[in-house]
């Protein structure tokens, strides 16, 4: 039976993917006409030209004239991947709070190309949906929502939220979750309930400069962890630490970091997770990019694998569905009171209409569906950016190769400067994050962040393009004769 349009030809392009990757379409291999493609599955023509000019795009597959369409060689990348840093493993205070306003000031600005900022483009959510279930509310129950929730959360949202996490192997009640204003208030509200001011943190580096931020404004210090772009950070070296200094809590994402998109291996979170357990160490796990996952299933979190026994574990929904509502939540465990009691002091509760949408919106079923497509979407958009990566920036750079999410690392070589090349490229109206915002001691300065939270077209390209075009200009002019 055929399934529902509009989304047919993604689930007949995962069909050919699959076929690639099991071997049963070998690379070079020519695929039906188009048209006897559309007749075999009953679909039009234009949707099965759909189907294979997105394998195109995503270079699956590759067209020839007056001959169709053939499964592409295996491709091999023409960038490296970032190195892993070196870094001293010795806490330090985080003083990153000028440089993080600067960078969000210039990121919300409109008339700048977007390739600094980690809000998805509205119209790749398309929430609409999503808004109309919001304004539902209002209309019709308004007076009931216009009034303080408990603290810990609409029970709706709460429901279909620990519903949701028995799909990632983790069972646990309403009872657990705790709303929060996105997940920069859940790592807060974590953050105080295990650490004192004064502590110390262990996180990933590079690692997302608001985390970094929430660390500065808490007085708490940081040491950061080497991190490789394809398995996360070395268990063996986090040992040899522990048994150095003190740590108040590790935090950590659980798939996709940003800015590294990797996904760590679950032998070794099982690995970390035995050690924390071991040592005392609390695990916050950061989530947020969980499901934006382009392998075929979602990689389990740390809190699915120890139980929540010693992991506080954040989320939200605004990287993925609805970045303006602000909805997170945290799933604290022993730390739930702790938790609670702060949320009461900081913020009482979340609002409410937002919630009540959301938790419609999950009921109704159209969240897989919807991340379907935007998973898609990413995916496409980090091919085309690499692409046009590879093609204009200098030879020597190095990229990251995400799992998940939509943001992309890049490595040049020293004495490359990103912040020199910030500056230039705001006078040609393009935005990004320079790399030294991504470690308490400024690390980073030859590497950058590219968003691609936007929807591919002329302008975004040709802005990765002109960036490219400053970063060997700059390279050029500080590489002696």
């Amino acid at each position: 039976m055929a399934m529902p349009s509009p989304y047919r030809y993604l689930q007949l392009a995962d069909l050919i993917v699959n076929m690639i990757d099991n071997g049963a379409l070998p690379p070079g291999k020519r695929l039906p006409s188009v048209r006897a493609f559309s007749e075999q599955h009953g679909i039009s023509v234009f949707t099965a030209l759909r189907a294979y000019r997105l394998l195109e795009d995503r270079g699956r597959l590759v067209s020839r004239p007056q001959s169709g369409f053939y499964v592409a060689s295996a491709r091999r990348h023409r960038l490296a991947l970032p190195s892993v840093p070196r870094l001293k493993a010795k806490a330090s205070t985080v003083s990153i709070s000028g440089a993080v306003a600067g960078l969000l000031e210039h990121a919300s600005n409109q008339a700048l190309v977007p390739l600094g900022c980690t809000v998805p483009d509205a119209s790749i959510l398309q929430s609409k949906r999503l808004d109309l279930a919001l304004a539902r509310a209002a209309r019709l129950h308004g007076d009931r929502h216009n009034i303080y929730c408990p603290p810990q959360g609409e029970p709706g949202l709460r429901q279909e939220i620990a519903r949701r996490s028995m799909r990632v192997g983790h069972v646990m009640s309403p009872d657990d979750v705790l709303i929060t204003s996105g997940c920069t208030e859940a790592l807060l509200l974590a953050l105080t309930a295990v650490a004192d001011r004064g502590d110390t943190i262990a996180v990933e580096s590079p690692t997302y400069f608001g985390l970094l931020h929430t660390l500065e404004m808490l007085g708490l210090k940081v040491i950061e962890l080497p991190t490789d772009p394809v398995s996360g950070i070395d268990i063996d070296m986090l040992s040899r630490l522990l048994d150095a200094q003190s740590v108040a809590a590790c935090v950590l994402s659980s798939g996709f970091s940003n800015p590294l998109g990797y996904a760590m291996p679950e032998a070794n979170k099982l690995a970390l997770l035995g050690l924390l357990t071991q040592r005392g160490v609390p695990l916050i796990e950061d989530d947020v990019y969980g499901d934006i996952h382009f392998g075929r299933e979602r990689p389990k979190p740390f809190i699915a694998l120890d139980g929540g026994e010693n992991t506080l574990y954040c989320s939200s929904f605004s990287k993925c569905l609805a970045p303006g509502y602000r909805v997170g939540w945290i799933a604290a465990g022993r730390y739930s009171q702790r938790v609670l009691e702060r949320k009461l002091a900081f913020s009482l509760c979340s609002p409410v209409l937002p919630q009540v949408a959301l938790a419609e919106f999950l009921a109704s079923g159209l969240y897989d569906t919807h991340l379907r497509r935007v998973r898609h979407a990413f995916q496409d958009n980090l091919v085309r950016m690499t692409r046009v990566i590879e093609d204009s920036f200098p030879p020597a750079t190095k990229v990251s190769r995400p799992a998940g999410g939509f943001v992309l690392w890049l490595e040049l070589p020293r004495p490359f400067d990103s912040r020199a090349l910030f500056d230039q490229a705001l006078e040609d109206g393009i935005c990004f994050a320079p790399g030294d915002v991504f470690s308490a001691n400024r690390h980073f300065r030859n590497c950058l962040r590219l968003s691609a939270a936007s929807v591919w077209n002329e302008r975004i390209e040709s802005g990765v393009r002109r960036l490219g075009q400053l970063a060997a200009a700059q390279l050029a002019h500080q590489t002696p004769a």
